[in-house]
């Protein structure tokens, strides 16, 4: 059984008789997790063991690890920065930034993938600019830096074994507007967004990226559809000007941004037609099975052969525990009391 293109959620901390309905179906490609799904280290290996079990090839599992407010697993799980704060060491020591981005993203990388998690959305390309949901979980407001980061973040989770997925493309920090709950416009022209957002794509497509999400968001001066629903987003810009030859996930079609095009199998269908490879549909269980009811007969041999690269590849040698993973995250612990050091300080009041 090849992975569909359709990624789902799940209940709670355990596999219910629905998610295991929902999970054989031959459209799902992989499964995504929330807070939710996690109470401590060995019940979610537990978890990741039964649903990688339930299909040959095993299902993809994901999750949103960014860091900072973005971290679905905290307890007894190493407490990864914002991403911003490693723009703000930038600015003071870029070769420190970019050791220290390496560093956490292998971090992050070593420790899912001990637990079973194939891939993290992450890292986070967008710039820091007027956007609240965005924010901090961008790097810098600065295209150049954001690609050094991220590359750094990416050397660090490839050679721990994981694929990096980057988000939101072509840029989501530019509106103000939360794509959870309402559809953002961003009213710049193509060459705007070309010589701001784009640079930082270009850049990290250029070493190595095997993913991207889209933006649920409207350029209205470049397209009238949500760059998720985009032929011209997705094939004309991403696959033949940038030439990236990855996974392309849609943004859960669940959010009101994705509301557009009507409902959940319009959306999917209409995803899919522009180019994305896998869609997320998160946190409605009835629009998931409308989404994997409608595409029946949907097939595309490219696009699973583009999922089959995303399973994660642990190094041989067990890194969790080792003494490079105690050295390592000793690094983030001390980043983490300077940060809090430097937070308390009347400097920064």
């Amino acid at each position: 059984m090849s992975l569909g293109p359709v990624l789902v959620d799940i209940t709670s901390t355990e596999l219910d008789t629905g998610d295991r309905r929902r999970l054989i179906h031959p459209q799902v490609g992989g499964v995504i997790l929330f807070a939710r799904n996690y109470d401590n280290p060995d019940q979610l290996k537990r978890l990741t063991e039964q649903i990688h079990a339930i299909r040959s090839p095993g299902l993809l599992i994901a999750v949103d690890q960014e860091g900072g407010r973005v971290q679905r697993f905290k307890n007894e799980f190493q407490r990864l920065p914002a991403m911003g704060r490693l723009g703000e060491t930038y600015d003071l020591d870029s070769d420190k930034a970019i050791s220290l981005a390496q560093t956490f993203g292998w971090i992050m990388a070593t420790e899912l993938l001990h637990y079973g998690i194939d891939l993290s959305f992450a890292p986070v390309l967008d710039l820091y600019g007027v956007s609240n949901v965005i924010g901090d979980r961008a790097f810098h407001s600065k295209a150049e830096v954001v690609s050094c980061l991220a590359n750094a973040w990416i050397r660090g989770m490839t050679s721990a074994g994981m694929q990096a997925v980057g988000k939101h493309f072509p840029g989501h920090g530019s509106v103000a507007g939360d794509s959870h709950h309402v559809m953002p416009f961003d009213p710049r022209s193509f060459d705007r967004i070309w010589s701001q957002d784009l640079i930082t794509f270009r850049n990290v497509i250029n070493t190595h990226l095997a993913g991207l999400m889209m933006a649920h968001v409207i350029y209205d001066q470049c397209d009238h559809q949500p760059a998720g629903y985009s032929a011209y987003w997705i094939q004309q810009v991403l696959r033949q000007q940038l030439n990236f030859e990855g996974v392309v996930f849609s943004d859960d079609l669940s959010m009101i941004g994705a509301e557009f095009v009507g409902g959940y199998a319009q959306r999917a269908r209409t995803a899919l037609a522009a180019g994305c490879d896998q869609l997320l549909v998160c946190n409605n269980p009835d629009g998931a099975d409308e989404v994997l009811n409608d595409l029946s007969d949907y097939n595309n041999p490219a696009s699973q052969l583009r999922l089959m690269r995303l399973h994660g590849k642990p190094n041989k040698y067990e890194q969790f525990g080792s003494n490079k993973w105690n050295q390592e995250i000793s690094q983030l612990a001390a980043y983490n009391q300077q940060s809090e050091l430097m937070d308390s300080s009347d400097l920064f009041l």
